[in-house]
């Protein structure tokens, strides 16, 4: 399986992962911003939440830690939680915005 395959199904996990207070899946939110996959099968998630006090700061880390590790290939996932550059709805994919009426 290539890095290219085993980062699509990444994604594909990721999108079963839904913020709490929204009904959109947290990569269609734009709270993703790299993913990558490194020697020996390690994963990196670099992910933002919507605010610093968004009641899901502890939850949703750990929650993309999990279901990443739920893949048979995957030997360790270190997810990192960054506020720069800070999220707006502009990183939100046009399915997440028409989903929230934005479009």
């Amino acid at each position: 399986m290539t890095d290219q395959e085993k980062k699509d199904q990444v994604t594909e996990k990721i999108q079963q992962i839904f913020d709490p207070e929204i009904p959109v899946n947290i990569w269609d939110l734009g709270l993703i911003y790299e993913i990558n996959i490194l020697p020996i099968n390690n994963v990196q998630v670099v992910m933002t939440l919507t605010a610093p006090s968004c009641p899901a700061a502890q939850t949703l880390p750990h929650e993309v830690d999990q279901k990443i590790r739920e893949m048979e290939w995957v030997n360790d996932v270190h997810v990192e939680v960054t506020w720069t550059p800070a999220w707006n709805k502009d990183m939100m994919t046009e399915v997440a915005k028409l989903e929230l009426g934005f479009l």
